[in-house]
């Protein structure tokens, strides 16, 4: 165990999604307050590191993609992990062979969630979910690793810097699109883990939103979906551009519309407001997925939706038909915000 007199070094390994990635941003800089000394590193997939890109609170950045080329463990991978000397590894992802590759590049204490049986025969110090409150915050959970050394942790808020460039291209950016008009990001498409309207019922909300005027509306997707029907009147800036660019827009924006999804993350981390689409099934509640770190307004189907019209499988329910979430009210919600109607 080590103590705040010490200065250990600890890697946190997240090598999953944009937002999983986001909700482990507040780790390293709960360890900084714990440990001043520290240095803290952090294992990502390539298309995720750039959410650590510019925190103060991390010392390196590593890819998995690198460590482990076409997901194989090699005596190469072990001596570039080796070189870093982490005394300490939180894992908020198990996988197999980055356990054993913590393993044997010599982290002496090696804390992850759950217990497999590859973490079990590496002795690796377990944090067990089913023993807590179930409708904890996903963030809340993944602090727990960090708590295991004995680090209060109370503050599991999530974070994303930008650049000192960055926030001067921003105030540029933002006036030179927008000028005084409230930006409203609407981001379409999701990665099919949460329920989401289909495409019509975004372009609805596109259509009331520029019919109203009194908003500028960039639609963030990356990869916009088949026959998007609107030209230069609705912007697009994220498509075709990186991850690190992209936070920059999403930065720009004053209210951000999506599914329970990875830009909803990211924004709760710039502190950029939410309007988000939730499903109430415990798996995919706000309770546990909601956007930290801004205001956000999580909106869920009337009573009984659920029992009526839900398919009965969250990932293809689209929150249609009467009970729903429709257009209209995210309008409104967003007139609520912006214009206090």
């Amino acid at each position: 165990m080590f103590y705040p007199n010490q200065t250990p070094h600890i890697l946190i390994v997240r090598p999953d999604r944009i937002g999983d990635v986001v909700l482990s941003t507040g780790i390293p800089r709960e360890i900084k307050k714990a440990y001043p000394g520290a240095k803290v590193g952090v294992l990502v997939r390539d298309y995720t590191r750039e959410i650590f890109l510019h925190n103060p609170n991390v010392d390196y950045i590593l890819s998995k993609d690198e460590l482990l080329p076409a997901g194989k463990l090699t005596l190469s991978s072990i001596k570039k992990l080796c070189q870093f000397r982490f005394d300490i590894s939180l894992t908020l992802l198990p996988e197999e062979k980055l356990n054993y590759l913590l393993f044997f590049s010599g982290i002496r204490l090696r804390i992850g969630v759950g217990h497999k049986f590859y973490q079990f025969i590496t002795n690796v110090k377990s944090v067990y979910r089913r023993k807590y409150i179930p409708m904890r915050h996903e963030a809340d959970f993944c602090i727990d690793t960090l708590r295991k050394l004995g680090v209060p942790a109370p503050d599991f808020t999530p974070e994303i810097f930008l650049s000192e460039q960055q926030k001067i291209d921003l105030s540029k950016k933002k006036k030179k699109i927008a000028g005084n008009k409230p930006i409203i990001g609407v981001h379409i498409t999701s990665g099919g883990s949460a329920p989401n309207w289909q495409p019509e019922y975004y372009y609805e909300l596109l259509n009331q939103l520029l019919s109203d005027g009194r908003f500028c509306v960039l639609v963030t997707d990356n990869k916009l979906p088949d026959n998007f029907p609107f030209g230069g009147e609705v912007l697009t800036p994220n498509v075709g551009i990186s991850l690190n660019e992209s936070l920059l827009n999403f930065a720009m924006t004053d209210i951000l519309v999506s599914a329970s999804t990875g830009p909803m993350h990211i924004c709760g981390g710039l502190g950029v407001d939410t309007i988000s689409l939730f499903c109430p099934l415990p798996a995919c509640s706000p309770e546990l997925w909601s956007a930290l770190g801004n205001k956000a307004v999580n909106m869920l189907p009337s009573d009984g939706y659920c029992q009526t019209k839900c398919p009965g499988d969250p990932k293809i329910c689209d929150f249609s038909g009467e009970g729903g979430i429709t257009p209209k009210q995210v309008y409104n919600k967003i007139l609520a915000k912006t214009f206090k109607i």
